[in-house]
């Protein structure tokens, strides 16, 4: 069992974490203002902004890939101003994945900040604007703080979900080995040439992944909690 280890090529497991590192990076600095946003805001048009948001979630993958997949080709004029922004095509390439992975994990940042915000006591936001903090100060020194659990939520299950997508990846990046070749495309792969062995080792470590993460995201929120309740 040891040597079979030894023999197996983990790369796509470090392309997954690269690439859901990377996701979780770029949604929390574009999430943070659009959580804001939405939870603040009386406008007619939230709904359909929200709606927009949480496209991905009931989407199915292939349609979504396939429209990404169009919109970063280099025959589409977005892609093609990407490409030349770049300097390197979008589609079946690690920065194309980047931008796919972006749009698919989306809701699973913006929703779990955007409920953060909108359990906020108003009354706590109201007094940092009284003792004369501005909105960035506010949203960083006394929104931020008191929203920990739902912050660990958006980070943790943002990454998480990156590291499991398949049909989004697959369509914008193919299977590229040391480039676009993801764990869950890889097990894909090896499923189709019947190498069941590996698979199931590759599989393995996803699912212990996975329950890693959803453990300590319930810990850290039961945690929370706890430590609520002794305040009050």
């Amino acid at each position: 069992m040891i040597s079979r280890l030894s023999s197996i090529d983990f790369t796509p497991f470090l392309i997954s974490f690269k690439l859901a590192a990377a996701t979780t990076l770029i949604l929390f600095l574009l999430a943070l203002p659009l959580a804001w946003y939405l939870s603040q805001t009386h406008s007619r048009y939230k709904p359909i902004l929200e709606s927009m948001t949480a496209l991905p979630i009931v989407l199915p993958p292939s349609v979504l890939g396939f429209y990404l997949l169009w919109a970063l080709s280099s025959t589409s004029p977005l892609g093609a101003s990407l490409e030349a922004l770049f300097g390197t095509p979008l589609v079946f390439t690690f920065p194309g994945l980047v931008v796919a992975s972006c749009i698919y994990s989306l809701p699973f940042m913006v929703q779990p900040l955007q409920s953060g915000f909108e359990s906020l006591d108003k009354h706590m936001i109201e007094a940092s604007y009284i003792s004369g903090k501005n909105g960035l100060t506010t949203l960083l020194r006394v929104v931020l703080p008191n929203i920990k659990p739902s912050l660990m939520t958006a980070i943790i299950v943002t990454f998480a979900h990156t590291v499991g997508e398949f049909g989004v990846v697959l369509m914008v990046g193919g299977s590229i080995p040391g480039e676009t070749k993801v764990a869950s495309v890889a097990i894909y792969e090896m499923v189709e040439t019947m190498d069941y062995t590996t698979a199931h080792i590759y599989s393995a470590v996803m699912l212990t992944i996975s329950f890693i993460v959803l453990l300590g995201v319930y810990l850290f929120n039961q945690k929370q909690k706890r430590k609520a309740g002794i305040g009050v």
